[in-house]
């Protein structure tokens, strides 16, 4: 299966459903009243992480979702119907990025963990809602509200206990391969590992620890160069680093320099990495001459070298017992607390103030301005062209301080109001 760690997505919700207007007629009642019931709230969008994938290629083929619309309100007092929400499978590792700005949403690592994306619309109010001692009967309703939209950004960073570093061809896919049941393609040529792969180490029963094969890196990954930091970020899932050196010195380059130059990338991508328990690994000593330089870079490196040869699985067992006593020495994930499926942890990306008291006057050359968010959406949803709509309108603005804040702002009789796109002239 091809390994797709980055995808940018589209995420619509549902508007919800207009409001009704309408009157009952039945024959025995001869005043009958408004009746429009309201509209169905819109769905919403979640992000939902599913253990069984390991990849984002499924947002290759397809990278815009819409969730459906709220049903209109009828007569009756009838309700439309909401509709349900749409539910995205990602894999655990996968961070959400608001793709315009840069920001981190979420970083979904729990299975069945949620995010909810893009917020449905609610619908709107029928005309029997805006029944009042002195308005008997409204003829208009509610429209209903806008559904969230947004361009999302998934990167998928791999989770591992252990992660394989070092330059390309330095033998990690063929330690890889020896040491789990993983199939990673091996060949003598650089780059051969495009993707990471994940193997299951078996230590004895019951125990067990989870590796990945990062991509081979090279002077200035850090920057991008090579497979960069399209791969680099995978590295910061796991607990344990393992650097893997080709001491044979037959790739033209020297143990000891490739051994600096990994290090140096690790501290330019991230200091964490830098500071993370790593294992020093002299591979192919079944090569003539790697002796001398697996004692070269034991002094380069000031710390303990386990000499192995991947190939000939010398050395390999010893190394999978230090790797699982160090892990057993480590703090482990709190994968107890992870929830099962159908215990679902949701997690919502904060949104402004929609409160119609939250709003603030402000005087500009040519008119008093009134912002606020709860002020303009309420606005986009009712029709201010219908007289009984707007004489509505104009009650709210007294009712929640609005025209008292103008009058402390300082308006004068004839003054022009702006709210959004919306203009009056004010009068006392």
């Amino acid at each position: 299966m091809q390994f797709v760690d980055r995808a940018r997505i589209y995420v619509s919700a549902g508007a919800g459903g207009d409001g009704s207007v309408s009157f009952r007629r039945e024959k025995y009642v001869p005043a009958g009243g408004p009746d429009g019931g309201r509209g169905g709230d819109g769905g919403s969008v979640f992000l939902e992480v599913d253990p069984s994938m390991s990849t984002l290629l499924d947002f290759r083929y397809k990278n815009q979702y819409k969730a459906d619309r709220g049903g209109h309100g009828q007569g009756s007092n009838r309700e439309g119907k909401s509709a349900p929400d749409l539910v995205i499978k990602v894999p655990p590792g996968t961070v959400v990025k608001d793709d315009e700005t840069g920001e981190a949403l979420a970083d979904l690592v729990r299975p069945y963990q949620r995010l909810l994306a893009a917020r449905g619309g609610k619908g709107g109010r029928g005309n029997a809602a805006f029944v009042t001692a002195t308005r008997q009967a409204p003829t208009f309703a509610e429209k209903g509200e806008a559904g969230e939209a947004r361009w999302l950004l998934l990167e998928l960073k791999v989770i591992a206990d252990v992660g394989l570093v070092g330059y390309p061809n330095a033998g990690k896919s063929t330690l890889l391969s020896v040491i789990s049941a993983a199939r990673p393609k091996v060949a003598p040529y650089p780059f051969t590992t495009l993707s990471p792969n994940l193997g299951v180490v078996k230590v004895e029963a019951g125990k067990s620890f989870v590796v990945a094969d990062i991509p081979g890196l090279i002077e200035g990954a850090h920057a991008g160069v090579g497979l960069g930091h399209d791969f680099l970020r995978h590295v910061e899932r796991t607990r344990l680093l393992v650097h893997v050196v080709d001491c044979s010195g037959m790739e033209g380059r020297d143990p000891v320099d490739d051994y600096l130059q990994v290090r140096q990338e690790l501290a330019l991508f991230s200091q964490d990495l830098a500071e993370r328990p790593f294992i020093v690994v002299g591979n192919k000593l079944d090569i003539p001459g790697a002796e001398a330089n697996l004692e070269r870079l034991r002094e380069a490196a000031g710390r303990e070298v386990v000499g192995i040869s991947a190939a000939t699985s010398r050395g390999v067992r010893e190394l999978v017992y230090k790797i699982w006593q160090l892990l057993k020495e480590m703090p482990l994930p709190d994968r107890e607390e992870y929830p099962s499926e159908g215990e679902v942890e949701v997690i919502e990306i904060p949104r402004s103030s929609r409160r119609l008291s939250d709003f603030r006057v402000r005087r500009e050359a040519d008119a008093f301005v009134v912002d606020g968010e709860g002020l303009k959406l309420l606005m986009e949803r009712h029709d201010l062209e219908n007289p009984d709509t707007l004489r509505w309108w104009l009650m709210l603005l007294e009712d929640i301080g609005v025209i008292e804040a103008l009058r402390r702002a300082g308006i004068k009789d004839g003054d022009t109001v702006r709210i959004d796109e919306w203009e009056f002239e004010y009068l006392s």
